[in-house]
């Protein structure tokens, strides 16, 4: 009964999103507002329809049936509720099927929040957004089939990959990943229906940014939450390893980033119309190619699934996107000419320009490492892999140079200025930046490369703070009836900017000053890492609903006095032919203390451990949530909605708020 409703559900959103797409199209092409209604009302029809099928599947998770083939998969009676809950997502079918429940959430509030100011662009829109959503349901009903039924259902289940068990973080992590992933859908649709109607107006442009800023907040989170994932669970102390589907998340992002800060040089100078759309497109398509990467088998991953017949399905959905996207680029970009231009000389302006153009060869860079021994073993049939010093020797210079450019632009005016007010503008940062790489030379930092990324950070977060200052302080100096209105875009810019400052200065101190140690212990031993002293205290076996485990005692004492017990621990699982580990951290503002055990035995005593002492890894994740914050604030209601008249930026500077 279960399996042959959820099948219902399935092919009623198949159903609802086809003709939706062709309705949608159909009403665009002669301006039909009957058609356009239709288009809606099918729209909410896929949500309803989609968001069923998942909580379907929920419900059979839960009680668990193992009539349903995705249930007799990966469910189990053992495990608990929420590892239940988060098999939805754990294996390939149920990943798809979510996948679809969130593209139903996006495209019921798109098409809610959509304005009859906008009529001209959202017919078009809603045809790509629900053409999209066809092709998931066509996956669902076809290839997939998470609904299939079980002739002869198992009495118990294995339940899902154990490392998918073994942290809290997997019912957080992927959601925000799939917000992020799919969210982009709506800002391709919008990108789209501007070059079907030649126009980008500053109205279709307001919601393309935001609609760009919402999957981008999620996939900022998400890929700062996989690191952490990765090193809470994996064990190796580390928290980015340039694994292929690592970067797979990286690669759309990176270009959002560029496409959100071209968006502002078409708000204020009218250009870059064009190059935003291809970006915005670009970065679809990269996570249509990341969709591929962890669906297809092609790539050895942690984070990847195992070979499908899906893979196959989603490469031609991407071949198809590709040539549809050139083609109409190659038609249409023409009308979207620019109607202002960029003054040549040092600015605000061509800074941004130059921090754009960074970011795609950052991209163009992780992505030609990424797929490179792909390409290898498709003409060659020859095994490689594209590694970390690769990536190491031509990333960092490169986010090096991004860090440069976040200091410099913010600190520069708009337009072209004249010599003495550049040089005040450019000079006093320099305070920050001296202070920074003092301290940082201070605390034992001698890696070239981490001395510039401190000195550069210094530089930004000044500029940063003095930017957030700024307002504050005109608002506070002037009579109440004087008072400026802050503006928040531009309050959100450099929080987001700050919080980007302090996941540099993380990155490049934890990747350089670590240090590590391995050892192997009986009982009461001790060893001294940093100013650490450690002494195994005994193992003890811990037997769990849904696994058992063998948990290892570590002393922390510092200077003779005892600060903690740490707790690392190996996860046997009946699923898992071999064990998996659970390092222990303890954190403070400074550093991390990381044990991860290499063997242990409970009846002899004895322990083989890996400890390390990370320091700043803290300050990744803390400045993961000042840029989320940051976004948040940009996301809040507009007090004016800008009307739709055709023509985006070329503004003056004192007409547009300084927003970026």
């Amino acid at each position: 009964m279960t399996a042959a409703l959820g099948r219902y559900l399935i092919l009623l959103s198949l159903l609802a999103a086809t003709a939706g797409a062709l309705v949608a199209f159909a009403s665009a092409a002669r301006r039909n507002d009957t058609g356009w209604r239709w288009t809606r009302r099918l729209a909410y029809a896929y949500a309803a329809a989609i968001a069923a099928a998942n909580a379907m599947m929920i419900w059979a998770l839960l009680r668990p049936d193992f009539s349903v083939g995705y249930v007799a998969t990966v469910g189990s009676r053992s495990v608990p509720k929420w590892v239940a809950v988060v098999s939805l997502w754990s294996s390939l079918e149920g990943s798809i099927l979510f996948w679809g429940f969130v593209l139903g959430v996006y495209l019921a509030a798109a098409t809610w929040r959509s304005h009859a100011s906008q009529a001209e662009y959202l017919p078009w829109a809603s045809g790509v957004w629900l053409s999209t959503a066809a092709f998931f349901s066509l996956l669902l009903a076809g290839p997939a089939q998470p609904f299939a039924t079980v002739p002869f259902p198992p009495s118990d289940g294995p339940g899902p990959n154990a490392l998918l068990q073994n942290h809290v973080l997997m019912a957080v992590h992927p959601p925000f990943l799939y917000a992020g992933y799919v969210g982009i859908t709506i800002p391709f649709g919008l990108a789209v229906a501007a070059l079907f109607a030649g126009r980008l107006g500053a109205g279709l442009l307001r919601t393309l940014r935001i609609w760009l800023l919402v999957p981008w907040t999620f996939l900022t989170v998400a890929i700062v939450l996989g690191g952490w994932w990765a090193y809470e669970v994996l064990g190796w102390g580390g928290y980015w390893a340039w694994d292929p589907v690592e970067n797979a998340s990286l690669l759309p992002w990176l270009t959002a980033t560029a496409a959100l800060h071209s968006a502002l040089l078409v708000e204020r100078r009218a250009v870059l119309k064009g190059w935003t759309v291809s970006l915005v497109i670009a970065s679809f398509l990269l996570t249509i190619l990341g969709t591929f990467m962890t669906r297809s088998g092609v790539f050895n991953s942690v984070h990847a699934f195992t070979q499908s017949p899906i893979g196959p399905a989603i490469l031609a959905f991407l071949a198809l996107a590709t040539v549809f996207s050139l083609v109409l680029l190659a038609w249409r970009i023409d009308a979207l000419a620019p109607e202002g231009r960029l003054e040549p000389g040092l600015s605000r302006d061509t800074l941004l320009l130059l921090g754009n153009l960074l970011l795609i060869v950052f991209a163009f860079t992780v992505l030609i490492g990424t797929v490179f021994p792909l390409i290898v073993d498709a003409v060659r049939h020859q095994q490689m892999s594209v590694g970390r010093p690769y990536f190491d020797r031509m990333v960092v210079p490169l986010g090096v140079g991004l860090l440069i450019l976040k200091g410099l632009g913010p600190a520069l005016p708009w337009r072209r200025s004249s010599k003495p007010t550049l040089l005040g503008a450019l000079l006093w940062p320099l305070v920050g930046a001296v202070l920074a790489a003092g301290v940082g030379l201070a605390a034992g930092a001698r890696n070239a490369w981490t001395l510039l990324t401190l000195f550069f950070a210094g530089y930004a977060a000044q500029v940063a703070l003095r930017e957030l200052w700024r307002p504050v302080s005109q608002r506070l100096s002037r009579a109440s009836a004087e008072r400026p209105r802050i503006g928040r875009r531009r309050v959100a810019a450099h929080v987001v900017h700050l919080g980007a400052v302090v996941v540099f200065v993380g990155v490049a101190v934890s990747s350089t000053m670590g240090v590590s140690k391995e050892v192997a212990l009986s009982k009461g031993e001790s060893f001294a890492i940093g100013h650490y002293t450690l002494t195994f205290a005994g193992a003890d076996v811990v037997s769990e609903a849904h696994r058992e485990a063998v948990v290892a005692r570590v002393d922390v004492a510092q200077d003779g006095r005892r600060l903690a017990t740490m707790a690392p621990r190996m996860n046997y699982y009946a699923s898992q032919q071999n064990p998996v580990g659970t390092p222990a951290v303890r954190s403070n503002v400074f550093e991390d203390l990381y044990l991860s055990l290499l063997n242990v035995d409970p009846s002899r005593q004895t322990l083989g451990l890996h400890a390390l002492v990370n320091p700043m890894v803290g300050w990744i994740w803390a400045g993961m949530i000042v840029m989320a914050l940051g976004a948040g604030v940009a996301l809040l209601p507009a007090r004016r909605p800008l009307p739709d008249n055709g023509r985006a930026g070329g503004a003056s500077d004192a007409d547009v708020p300084d927003a970026r």
